[in-house]
């Protein structure tokens, strides 16, 4: 390990001494830098609360197993002191610790695999979280989503879970776009097992990240755990199907003590699957999404949609107040005279036969036997 700053060695001890999120520890390292705060720990010099939190892991240093683990499975670990380090995403975890938020430490390094740089996949990126226990309605429309998403640029990142999150990083990957999976185990646990070979696929062209060190056995509470990363590295989260107490309204609920915009798609009435996205919608914690475009508006992304995602337009938008009354007072079927159409729409006469000569050249009106009519 001679290669190696030894601050990184010292993050990667501290990465497996404490269980995550650590907000005692994280802060004596905030607070004392790395290597000094991995000195006191290892000879347990260091304040209650952070002894508390590494008292029965403190004197296992794993370090160089977890270096030649993480480069067998072609990983890295980023730390603070790189510059591919995403900061900014991750500062909303910091201030929503010294809010009093529980458990919102930022993590002390991140395990990586995959080309992505971490720095450039947070940018503008959005997570699409959900049930795994999905429906096939869950299924399509998550991964349209991150197609959707991917295709423009914008990063999806998710958990890699069955259901939903594995509808959404195959969305992404199909668009050829990048896609980010969090996981709440080690990067070498080979969890869920129907997911390696997607999860492989991930690492090819975006990246698979994790804050558990190599070896790390998945459990329910680190899931749980994982899910601050997901909201805190993304901008905003879409809950595509969520029961009333899925793992994915945590996200939701993390996202929003974070400041992250908070979405959530409807599902059919009585569905239990969507029970959570309706009940975060009537409660106003989530903003209603039934597109990309939606998602895109609700975290400002404004300029990545499509043109043929823009609202639909009709014939006549853009026509001034005066006109537009004189085409609604216009029928298909028969004509009109311009005084008539004056007394129905209330324009003056003058203003009318200026505005009908103009409404045939825009191919909204046309002379016949008995005056005017709509155009067909």
């Amino acid at each position: 390990m001679t290669g190696e700053d030894p601050r990184r060695l010292a993050r990667a001890y501290l990465l497996r001494v404490a269980e995550p999120p650590a907000p005692a520890l994280a802060a004596f390292v905030a607070e004392h830098g790395a290597l000094a705060a991995a000195k006191l720990v290892r000879e347990a010099d260091c304040p209650p609360k952070v002894r508390d939190e590494t008292r029965a892991r403190h004197d296992v240093i794993l370090v160089e197993h977890d270096f030649a683990k993480a480069t067998a499975a072609g990983a890295r670990l980023v730390t603070p002191e790189d510059s591919e380090w995403p900061a900014w995403p991750l500062l909303s975890l910091s201030v929503a610790g010294d809010r009093g938020v529980a458990g919102m430490a930022p993590p002390l390094a991140l395990w990586v695999r995959g080309p992505a740089r971490l720095d450039k996949a947070v940018e503008a990126a959005v997570a699409i979280v959900g049930a795994r226990a999905a429906t096939g309605y869950g299924e399509h429309t998550a991964a349209e989503f991150a197609y959707g998403l991917a295709s423009r640029g914008v990063p999806v990142f998710s958990g890699s879970a069955y259901g939903i999150d594995g509808a959404a990083h195959r969305g992404a990957l199909a668009s050829e776009g990048i896609t980010v999976a969090v996981l709440g185990c080690g990067l070498d646990a080979g969890y869920p097992a129907g997911h390696v070979a997607l999860q492989h696929r991930i690492a090819a062209r975006g990246a698979v990240i994790s804050e558990y060190p190599p070896g790390t056995t998945p459990a329910r509470h680190r899931f749980l755990v994982r899910n601050r990363l997901i909201a805190a590295l993304t901008e905003g989260t879409v809950v595509v199907e969520a029961g009333l107490r899925s793992g994915a309204r945590n996200t939701a609920a993390t996202a929003g003590a974070l400041g992250k915009v908070v979405m959530a798609v409807p599902g059919q009435l009585g569905s239990a699957m969507s029970a959570g996205c309706h009940e975060l919608i009537r409660e106003a914690h989530a903003t209603l999404v039934t597109s990309v475009a939606d998602v895109i508006d609700a975290t400002g992304k404004f300029g990545l949609a499509r043109p043929e995602e823009a609202r639909p337009t009709r014939r006549t938008d853009g026509l001034e107040p005066s006109a537009m009354r004189v085409h609604e007072a216009l029928v298909a079927k028969g004509g009109k005279s311009a005084e008539a159409l004056a007394t129905e729409s209330g324009v003056p006469l003058a203003r009318v036969r200026a505005v009908l000569p103009a409404l045939e050249m825009d191919g909204l009106a046309e002379r016949c036997e008995s005056g005017w009519r709509r155009a067909a």
